[in-house]
């Protein structure tokens, strides 16, 4: 049996092994490294986090991304120059190579619990055992398409996130729905690509994020003492969310939730302002209605402030984020999701990330409403691995102790 296994190969499954290893407590992990930024992002694409917020999480702190990039030569720069996804996953596989080099690829595609704890299934079939699991999924499994464009087929309708290679839009009418980094980033790519592309977005106004200003200069000195920066924006309120996500799991419940999702909202980066505005078409403040096939396209109702109008595509791309909803978790047994207690779908977890089966942790993006906004990024990894890998070397350190049988007293 193994006593912990982590599914998922990303940037927390990967710190978490990391960290785990550093404490000389055997692990498996399971999965394609980077599988999801690998086949999941069309070329291109550019993080939205700086490069200093970019980093997977090692016992030392010292194989950073600026350290990678230094040895590689790459272009790199604490703030300023966007990461792209090419040499973010390049990073990724060395950090995996370096300190998880026994990494099964193997995905799974079952897991329960039993008496003798829990049974994972991979793709080949082949069952392992373990008495501790951690869920490191990232969000490839929580892909929201809205409802009004769910009815028709994937030739037709896809998520941002189904899309690795653009090239087969070239020359065809594609719809972008959405209005923060995806919807702006796969609409320029798109664009580039000899795509003939409409962005449409709820909101009033496409939003971007400011670049960083000189840290050098006196006002931006004054600037940071007020609204310090951290790896997931400026002011006082992120920095109790990027450096106490385990005081943050002590608000209210409806506070940290109303909190999750009324921070950071729909923004593009920077850089992207520049590929986008005065590039593409972009029609705000509309919601699709309808969405169904004449002749082959698809023809869309939109309303808007001004009533209804329609548009008709070859394709439309719900670039509409991601909800967290345990029961879209697919290798969960029906029996382990009917446990699981869940608030607004997301999973009830303990302040040492467990669920409320025992022995089932969950890691990583869907935290977030346990831990706060910082676990939407790779940066929410380097202030809650280090305690969880603390946390699952206790439990071993337990289960390692052997029981002392208490001496026999002769009776007198």
């Amino acid at each position: 049996m193994s006593e912990i296994v982590i599914i998922g190969s990303g940037p927390y499954g990967l710190s978490l092994a990391a960290h785990l290893r550093g404490r000389d407590i055997p692990c498996r992990v399971f999965g394609r490294v980077m599988g999801n930024w690998r086949s999941k992002m069309p070329k291109g694409m550019l993080l939205k986090s700086d490069g200093f917020a970019s980093n997977l999480e090692d016992p030392e702190a010292a194989f950073t991304l600026k350290e990678f990039s230094r040895t590689q030569g790459f272009t790199y720069a604490d703030d300023g120059i966007p990461v792209t996804a090419e040499n973010f996953i390049a990073y990724g596989t060395a950090f995996q190579q370096r300190f998880v080099p026994d990494l099964d690829p193997r995905l799974v595609i079952g897991l329960d619990r039993g008496s003798d704890g829990f049974s994972v299934k991979l793709e080949d079939g082949e069952m392992v055992t373990s008495s501790r699991v951690v869920i490191a999924i990232g969000v490839s499994d929580f892909a929201y398409i809205p409802p009004e464009l769910t009815g028709l087929p994937r030739q037709y309708v896809t998520h941002a996130s189904h899309h690795g290679p653009l090239d087969g839009f070239r020359g065809r009418q594609v719809a972008v729905v959405g209005s923060g980094s995806s919807a702006t980033d796969i609409a320029a790519l798109l664009h580039e690509s000899g795509a003939y592309v409409q962005l449409l977005a709820r909101r009033p106004d496409i939003r971007f994020h400011t670049r960083s200003e000189d840290r050098g200069s006196l006002a931006n000195t004054i600037e940071q003492l007020r609204h310090p920066r951290t790896g997931i924006g400026s002011g006082w309120r992120h920095v109790f969310y990027t450096k106490a996500p385990h005081l943050f799991w002590h608000l209210p419940e409806n506070q940290r939730f109303r909190i999750v999702r009324g921070t950071l909202g729909p923004a593009g980066g920077w850089f992207m302002r520049d590929r986008v505005i005065g590039q593409l078409p972009i029609t705000t403040g509309v919601t699709p209605r309808r969405a169904e096939l004449r002749d082959g396209r698809v023809a869309l109702t939109l309303s808007g402030p001004h009533g209804e109008q329609s548009m008709t595509a070859d394709h439309v791309i719900a670039a509409t984020g991601y909800r967290i909803d345990v029961n879209a978790i697919r290798f969960l047994s029906d029996k382990l999701r009917a446990q699981m207690k869940a608030v607004h779908q997301a999973p009830v977890l303990s302040r040492d990330s467990e669920t409320s089966v025992p022995g089932l942790y969950v890691v990583g993006p869907a935290a977030a409403f346990s831990f706060g906004p910082v676990l939407r990024f790779v940066y929410g990894a380097k202030s809650t691995i280090p305690p969880l890998a603390r946390h699952l070397a206790r439990g071993e350190a337990r289960r390692s102790v052997p029981v002392q049988k208490p001496a026999l007293v002769p009776r007198r």
